[in-house]
């Protein structure tokens, strides 16, 4: 399983360790996920995603699930999300 988010693509940066007496050695910074369920209201399901904890703040912020993937781009999102974004839009657009 990567390491990356599957919402906002956000995945593992790299960069210095550096001690008191200024030797540097390379290290990871890995991103803040965490497994949650995120509910639709459009398909009244939940889909459980691994995400950071940046991006749950966004799908709180802008209103849900549904509005988080109506304004994501699908380069961003990981397939699995890609593919909820597209069947939201199909109720949306049977409806």
């Amino acid at each position: 399983m990567s390491r990356r988010c599957e919402l906002t693509g956000k995945g593992p940066m790299t960069g210095n360790n550096v001690s008191h007496a200024n030797n540097r050695t390379r290290r990871r910074f890995l991103p803040n996920l965490n497994e949650v369920t995120l509910m639709s209201d459009t398909l009244g399901r939940s889909f459980r995603l691994r995400i950071s904890a940046a991006a749950l703040r966004s799908v709180d912020h802008r209103g849900g699930l549904d509005a988080f993937l109506a304004r994501a781009r699908d380069s961003e999102l990981s397939p699995a999300a890609r593919k909820i974004k597209k069947e939201i839009e199909k109720a949306r657009a049977g409806a």
